[in-house]
């Protein structure tokens, strides 16, 4: 059972290209784990500096295994430091089972 990762982060504008580029990377290693099927990065057209990624995961327990990998949380780090806030990070599950069962 799918579940879709929803990451928001703001920025200042000046923050945004070095940004995009982090998260292009992260989106190359993505794209070689387990359960990644897929995923897009939206920008906002009346909150500049503003991105939303969205990505879908074969369950779960995929997307857990991506957010605790030392490649990921390295380059996590590097795109916080450029944020204005805190990212901001939401799983929803394609069915109430998958959450339920962390699957």
């Amino acid at each position: 059972m799918a579940v879709k990762v929803i990451i928001e982060r703001t920025m200042d504008a000046n923050n945004q290209g070095e940004v995009a580029e982090l998260l292009r990377d992260l989106r190359a290693r993505a794209i070689h784990q387990p359960g990644y099927v897929s995923g897009e990065t939206l920008f906002s057209v009346d909150r500049p500096g503003t991105h939303l990624v969205i990505s879908t995961w074969e369950s779960l327990r995929d997307w857990k295994a991506w957010a605790k990998d030392p490649q990921r949380q390295e380059i996590v780090s590097r795109i916080e430091s450029l944020l204005s806030a805190p990212s901001k990070v939401a799983v929803y599950a394609t069915t109430p089972r998958a959450m339920a069962e962390g699957v």
